[in-house]
């Protein structure tokens, strides 16, 4: 099956939406109808997205398409956040001219002793329009497609299926806890996909480039639900560069074509070596090349000894006690897309800056409010109507407010918005957290900076599309503040995407500035609680000691609401304290490994080129 590579994510919605487009215009201009099945999640919005400007700015025509939702939740009703016929309709259908009766969906809460034949209608409506001409699809981490778990079989028709419980964990985060989640749902079959004329396979973030390689590189199996696109006549995979980080032709180039050794690849490969063969930089020698296929390098670049030691310097180059140099005090600004990013991701760096005199502004994008368990609004709300009875202060509102929380508690069904007053207390929670973190490892109050950004503003995991406003809030604090130096989360790892949202628009920003012929301040990305960088694309490492990560983990200790069991924790089961110690450390042994000098943790991170994400 052959694999598009993009350089974001943008790139790939826009040509994803052509391919979509065009086929739409062809059968349109036949006089056909063109039947599409359409999947929900964060990966086709981009594409729903282009697809609604075609048709809003030349006049792209869905009167004639027909469209299949591939899946949804058994047992829930259309009117729940969660429900994939609302979440197409918000994200796509209601913003196209689709006619009615053209649109399909399951209905989610038919009879159980109905769902056998609710499904055989399902087929045999797809085939009563020709079947499919088109269908688009996601991939989950476990390979599944549509709701097609391991181990379905190929000739599988639409059916009520169980859900794996790595889908059930990945579908957490939008019902606001696993076991929120449906054990059961419904799904067009492999059968249905796999007859259709074309097939485009997305996938965007490093958390998807594990099972794309083995999707696509790996053999056909029922494991693998994915695997059965390879034998298809025209399945194509879209992906951004992070999803198709573990390809071959993209980690180890060297080991399919003949490649030109530029200075980035030629790092790539020795650190691979090292890791390969278990040896430091140094202790390399021609015959490691020579059996792991670097030849060309060898025989361009070689000997061994001297590849080596260029590599060796350069990683050696690479740490830095004082990432603002700490000869002439400077302005920093950290962007944190949540209120806690900051000192998970780089606290032991702010604990450095401000020690070298630098003064350190943090702005938080995002309230972070959705990531606030019930309870604790409900125990704060409890705690100021107690405080102000104490202390007789506006009893009377106090009470109102609690029982606003108690009524909006008791009322929300999982994954719906909170009451205002509620995502408010969640709100002041996660402020007050983020400002004692800030505090602790030594910024000043009134560097702190709470921008709220509107994208945010849903109460719910989906979040709008960043805009203008986003864009202005951002623009102002950066002539504001004018830093020296900027630090952004690069982390596209981040599986609610908010990282990724954010530092897009940061980088549009500064972009635009540059553009305007403004001058630009030195830009550092670092990674969140996801996952770090590569050995290889590291650009600054920190040296952290025990006292750095001590104060660092106190002031992780300071989000209360995230300790000891966080709403959205992802896939990993640790807590942040422990991901970000864990990381830290594990960088620096790495780095020990190839032969650096042994340093108890360090923090990494790359220089942005000028480019947008």
């Amino acid at each position: 099956m052959p694999a598009f590579v993009f350089q974001t994510g943008k790139d790939l919605a826009r040509h994803a939406a052509q391919i979509i487009a065009r086929l739409i215009r062809e059968r349109s201009d036949l006089g056909q109808t063109t039947v599409i099945g359409l999947p929900t999640g964060s990966t086709p919005v981009g594409t729903y997205r282009e697809l609604i400007r075609l048709h809003q700015e030349h006049q792209l025509d869905f009167s004639n398409v027909v469209v299949f939702c591939l899946d949804e939740f058994y047992g829930q009703s259309q009117d729940n956040p969660q429900s994939h016929r609302r979440w197409l309709s918000e994200h796509f259908f209601d913003h196209v001219n689709l006619q009615p009766e053209n649109v399909h969906c399951f209905d989610s809460q038919v009879a159980a002793s109905d769902v056998e034949l609710h499904c055989r209608r399902y087929d045999d409506a797809i085939q009563g329009v020709g079947g499919f001409d088109l269908v688009l699809l996601g991939i989950g981490r476990n390979g599944h497609i549509g709701f097609n778990e391991p181990f379905s079989m190929k000739k599988s028709r639409t059916r009520l299926c169980t859900l794996d419980p790595i889908t059930r964990q990945a579908c957490a985060s939008d019902f606001f806890g696993e076991s929120n989640v449906p054990l059961q749902a419904l799904t067009v079959g492999l059968s249905q996909i796999l007859a259709s004329r074309h097939v485009l396979l997305l996938a965007l973030g490093e958390h998807k480039a594990r099972i794309i390689a083995e999707t696509l590189e790996g053999t056909i199996t029922d494991r693998v639900p994915a695997s059965y696109l390879l034998e298809h006549a025209d399945a194509r995979a879209l992906l951004d560069m992070p999803a198709a980080g573990m390809l071959t032709g993209i980690s180890m180039p060297w080991l399919l074509e003949k490649v030109d050794w530029d200075e980035a690849l030629v790092k790539r490969a020795v650190l691979w070596l090292c890791e390969q063969t278990g040896k430091a930089l140094l202790k390399l020698d021609d015959e490691d090349f020579r059996q792991h296929d670097l030849h060309q390098l060898l025989r361009h670049h070689g000997p061994a000894q001297k590849i080596a030691h260029r590599v060796f310097r350069w990683m050696q180059d690479t740490i830095e006690y004082h990432p603002a140099n700490k000869e002439t005090n400077k302005t920093c600004l950290c962007f944190s897309p949540h209120p806690d990013d900051d000192v998970i991701s780089m606290g032991g760096t702010l604990i450095r800056l401000v020690e070298d005199g630098h003064r350190v502004h943090v702005a938080y994008m995002t309230s972070g409010n959705i990531a606030v368990f019930d309870h604790d609004a409900l125990r704060v709300a409890d705690l100021v109507t107690e405080y102000n009875r104490l202390f007789s202060i506006d009893q009377q509102k106090s009470v109102e407010v609690q029982q606003q929380v108690v009524t909006g508690l008791d009322n929300k069904r999982p994954g719906e918005p909170d009451h205002e007053t509620i995502l408010k207390i969640k709100s002041l929670i996660r402020w007050s957290e983020a400002r004692a973190g800030a505090l602790h490892v030594g910024c000043r109050a009134e560097d702190l900076h709470f921008l709220d950004l509107p994208f945010y503003r849903t109460g719910t995991i989906a979040k709008r599309p960043m805009g203008d406003e986003d864009t202005h809030i951002i623009r102002e604090l950066l002539q504001r503040v004018q830093p020296d130096q900027v630090y952004v989360a690069g982390d596209l790892a981040d599986p609610h995407g908010t990282h990724r949202v954010c530092a897009e628009a940061i980088l549009f920003v500064l972009a635009e500035m540059k553009r305007a012929g403004q001058p630009i301040p030195e830009v550092l990305l670092y990674r969140g609680a996801w996952q770090e960088y590569a050995l290889h694309e590291i650009e600054i490492a920190v040296p952290l000691s025990p006292s750095d990560i001590e104060l660092k983990r106190q002031a992780i200790f300071m989000h209360e609401s995230q300790k000891d069991e966080a709403l959205f924790p992802g896939a990993d089961p640790r807590e942040f304290w422990q991901r970000a110690e864990d990381r830290n450390k594990g960088t620096a042994e790495k780095y020990n490994q190839i032969g650096l000098p042994e340093f108890f943790a360090l923090e990494a991170f790359t220089r942005w080129d000028g480019s947008e994400i």
